[in-house]
């Protein structure tokens, strides 16, 4: 296990470029199962959650060829023309599958190609009970059996064949919208997705599924129609930059930032992420596709126009995204102002809050769902301590709150950071910060 050491109170200033996103790099390599002919995919995060997932398709049969370009970022060439079937019912598969919650996302693509699929309960972030309902109706929608065999804590998915049909999603979940639209894109007939999810990163799958041959319209909205086809080809693709690698480093600059930079953020797809930032006090400015964030030496937390303390709340897609929540609570612990936070859609990803405690912030913690944030206006410094890192997004959160802290601080389970966010420490040093990791 590997932890980092961060000593605070050093400013950061300079120029940073977000990387891939990851929760899109997952969906498009699933993807490239539903073709035999080479998918070239540009962009890639070089993170613990990518690497893993393309090593579980090399596992499968599926043939892989990285290079390194500066101007296309990690690019990768996936070939699953020779599967091994076989592979795909072992144990081994099964653990790895455990260890993975992108893993979900192959049932998709090896049900409409191959016709049947096997697939453990898959691991992830602890952050509440994140259950795979939506998935699986969708499936069996589309006329998929499944069934669950105890004794392996698997699932066995299989069928003659998929037809298209019309379904409305119980929930808008990103991964099971991101499932359907790919096993729906070569079922025989037409599907109909109401209440699909539309987070940018869905709807670069389907744009990228189109340029391979599927026919998806409605992309960006919530009622998708998906036209089946009988076969996928090829294509070039590229991944968008990380919207929550974006918003850490907005964060990240106004707590501790001397005037940062964000280079090609790809503004149009941040939805109101830097207008969230901005209620928070902040100042974030808006050079073509880039970012900039001035010194903040006081930054105040807006109410509302009837002067009622600011609530903010996370929500599915054009909503903020839940994945900003514990940064945003970082930072209102060095803003002038209250504010309520309410997280709607995991169950326990506040949690992490006592350790901001235990560094000298005021927060309140109502219940598993709402934190109130009482600003310091950096009246009080955060302290240094030793914590763990729960998940990837209350990780990054804890080593902002370290980066401003007096004193020396050691977070461990870093291989959590490690799961979202490519070498982080080496990024961060070159802005100025003094971050360590320890094995």
């Amino acid at each position: 296990m590997a932890s980092f050491i961060i000593e605070g109170g050093h400013p950061l200033s300079g120029t940073i470029i977000p990387q891939g996103a990851k929760n899109e790099a997952l969906q498009v390599i699933c993807a490239t199962l539903l073709t035999s002919e080479p998918v070239t995919i540009s962009n890639l995060p070089k993170i613990r959650d990518v690497q893993n997932l393309i090593q579980l398709l090399r596992d499968i049969g599926v043939k892989v060829d990285v290079s390194d370009d500066q101007q296309a970022g990690h690019t990768v060439t996936f070939q699953a023309d020779e599967l091994n079937m076989d592979y795909l019912q072992s144990d081994e598969f099964v653990e790895k599958c455990a260890q993975l919650r992108g893993s979900v996302m192959l049932i998709g693509p090896l049900l409409t190609r191959m016709g049947k699929a096997v697939i453990a309960k898959p691991g992830g972030d602890k952050i509440g009970r994140r259950r795979l309902d939506t998935h699986f109706q969708g499936f069996e929608r589309l006329g998929a059996n499944f069934a669950h065999v105890p004794e392996r804590n698997v699932y066995e998915i299989s069928t003659s064949h998929l037809k298209g049909c019309y379904m409305l999603l119980d929930e808008a979940s990103v991964t099971g919208t991101a499932n359907i639209v790919m096993a729906a894109v070569m079922a025989k007939g037409t599907t109909t997705i109401y209440n699909a999810a539309c987070e940018p990163y869905l709807q670069q799958l389907c744009k990228m599924l189109n340029s391979m041959g599927a026919r998806i319209s409605g992309i960006s909205s919530n009622l998708l129609t998906i036209e089946g086809v009988s076969v996928l080809h090829g294509t070039c693709h590229t991944v968008l930059p990380d919207m929550i690698e974006v918003g850490s480093f907005i964060g990240m600059a106004a707590m501790v930032g001397e005037g940062i930079c964000i280079k090609n953020v790809s503004l149009r797809n941040l939805g109101i992420i830097p207008d969230t930032f901005r209620r928070m006090g902040i100042k974030v400015k808006v050079d073509g596709d880039d970012l900039f964030v001035p010194r903040m030496r006081h930054y105040e937390i807006q109410s509302f126009i009837d002067g009622t303390i600011m609530t903010l709340a996370d929500a599915p897609w054009p909503g903020l995204t839940p994945d900003l929540l514990s940064v945003l609570i970082t930072v209102a612990t060095q803003a002038r102002g209250s504010v309520l936070f309410h997280q709607k859609m995991f169950e326990s990803r506040l949690f992490f809050v006592d350790k901001l405690i235990d560094m000298g912030a005021q927060i309140i913690l109502c219940d598993p769902h709402r934190a109130v944030v009482v600003g310091h206006d950096r009246k009080l410094q955060l302290r240094g301590g030793r914590m763990s890192s729960p998940d990837i997004r209350a990780g990054i959160a804890l080593l902002i709150a370290a980066l401003s802290a007096k004193g020396v601080s050691r977070i461990d389970n870093i291989e959590q950071i490690d799961r979202g966010y490519e070498n982080i420490e080496g990024r961060l040093n070159a802005l100025g910060a003094h971050i360590t990791r320890m094995t």
